[in-house]
């Protein structure tokens, strides 16, 4: 028997306060990305973990805050908790090598194609493992191709978000890039669901295991709120982070030969004069008119 299924129990509420928390997250981590190719050493390592953590938090969070609107009319939802606890460790190790390769490598061709990628698959994966910790009476069906959509969805918005958080152009080239990595979970998630069904069993005869979502997800998210917070106190008490701005390292400050103050430096050249003057004082210095 087939199971009516509803997405949208809230109607809009659980989307759009979902497409917020993608946003958020990838807003903080895009931020923690750019931030990263403006330092070195250790420095960088901290900003790509920070940003990789903000990012995975983000979509988790919003994944299943729009997974509280998911309902069978049949049959209650529970989720496995150790399953759903390992949808977040997916997405954090997957979307962290994504930002580490862009992080390290730079914004080129190669290491946005592969960075993105690898980021886009991390969030389709924590997706459809969430999805696999939930249990009803009643089996999950996909539709292959929808689910080929949801994917290349992701991975390409992840892709376009990790250019533009490469860019380190300033704030608003970090809002744009949020805005697309919100988009690209949230159309992948939307998409994702899109393709499900789900198959009865027959008629409820009992509690299906695990926890409702109410009962997990609601203390769960305790966790990755905090450290949302978290890296949005770093963002806020960092000037530069929000100016988008390169900075000297204090080491290169007062070194012979580092002009105090960019853009002054002596070149050892004449200054650059007016072309009809430059052939004038040209003419002036021939042999024939000295």
């Amino acid at each position: 028997m087939q199971g009516t299924v509803d997405g949208f129990t809230y109607g809009l509420v659980t989307p759009l306060v979902a497409y917020f928390m993608a946003c958020l997250g990838g807003a903080l981590g895009l931020r923690c990305t750019t931030r990263s190719m403006l330092v070195a050493g250790p420095w960088r390592a901290g900003w790509l973990v920070l940003g990789s953590v903000a990012i995975a938090s983000g979509i988790w969070t919003m994944h299943f805050i729009a997974m509280m609107g998911f309902t069978v009319e049949e049959s209650p939802v529970h989720y496995d908790r150790p399953t759903t606890f390992a949808s977040l460790g997916v997405a954090v190790l997957m979307v962290g090598a994504g930002i580490f390769i862009v992080g390290h490598r730079g914004a080129t061709g190669t290491a946005l194609f592969t960075g993105g990628t690898v980021t886009g698959l991390g969030i389709a994966s924590m997706h459809y493992l969430g999805m696999a910790g939930m249990r009803l009476n009643g089996k999950l069906a996909y539709n292959t191709l929808t689910v080929s959509a949801s994917v290349v969805i992701a991975v390409v918005a992840a892709i376009a978000a990790l250019w533009a958080a490469g860019q380190v152009r300033g704030f608003l080239w970090s809002v744009g890039a949020s805005l697309v990595m919100g988009l690209a979970v949230s159309g992948m998630h939307y998409t994702g669901m899109a393709a499900l069904s789900v198959h009865l069993h027959g008629p409820a005869d009992g509690t299906p295991a695990g926890d409702s979502a109410a009962a997990l997800l609601a203390p769960m998210m305790i966790g990755p709120l905090a450290l949302l917070c978290l890296a949005g106190v770093v963002v806020m008490f960092d000037p530069r982070m929000v100016a988008g701005k390169p900075d000297r390292r204090p080491a290169e400050i007062g070194r012979p030969g580092v002009p105090a103050r960019p853009g002054f430096a002596h070149t050892g050249r004449r200054p650059a004069v007016h072309p009809v003057r430059e052939r004038a004082y040209r003419r002036s210095r021939t042999p024939q008119n000295r």
